[in-house]
């Protein structure tokens, strides 16, 4: 089975200046990994132009799939769903659907989250997968769990690969 390369992005003002251990990033690198990809960890503060840069960065880096830990909520610094959103092309709604569903089930506030997922596209780099992630264990468990199982499809796909016949 070829691995597919991925990113992880933490974004967290506390994690990036070292006032504590970022361990949903982690949790999402080692999850990633059963579903054969290879994920970076990076971390970045709670900057729209950190963020961006953070994910552009990863998918000149060759990642086909990139997942962002934290600032999903409704806080006054959860910026990370705008950011994604002004980058994506093609939105995938259902993916993050599915993710505050199962969610929900453990935690209700997992309703809150304003999570986005969709494809970025680039005239010189292979499109991309961006999943926003929350910044929870549980969050991450649940997109991981979700997004895992369908990225080698969606990278086929973004690749000009056909859809399996359900005959």
């Amino acid at each position: 089975m070829n691995r597919i390369p991925g990113a992880v992005l933490t974004v967290s003002d506390r994690a990036s200046s070292g006032e504590y251990a970022d361990r949903s990033g982690p949790l999402a690198v080692d999850l990633l990994a059963t579903h054969g990809i290879d994920a970076a960890l990076t971390v970045v503060p709670d900057e729209p132009a950190e963020i961006r840069r953070g994910i552009r960065s990863a998918i000149k880096r060759g990642a086909r799939v990139v997942v962002t830990t934290g600032g999903t909520g409704i806080a006054p610094r959860d910026v990370t769903p705008q950011v994604t959103a002004e980058m994506l092309t093609v939105t995938l709604p259902g993916l993050v659907d599915e993710v505050r569903r199962r969610g929900a089930e453990q935690v209700p506030a997992a309703v809150l989250s304003r999570a986005e997922a969709g494809i970025v596209t680039s005239k010189k780099r292979p499109s991309a997968l961006v999943v926003n992630a929350p910044g929870s264990a549980g969050g991450v468990r649940d997109t991981v769990a979700v997004v895992g199982p369908l990225v080698a499809h969606i990278v086929d796909q973004l690749d000009g690969g056909d859809h399996p016949r359900a005959d």
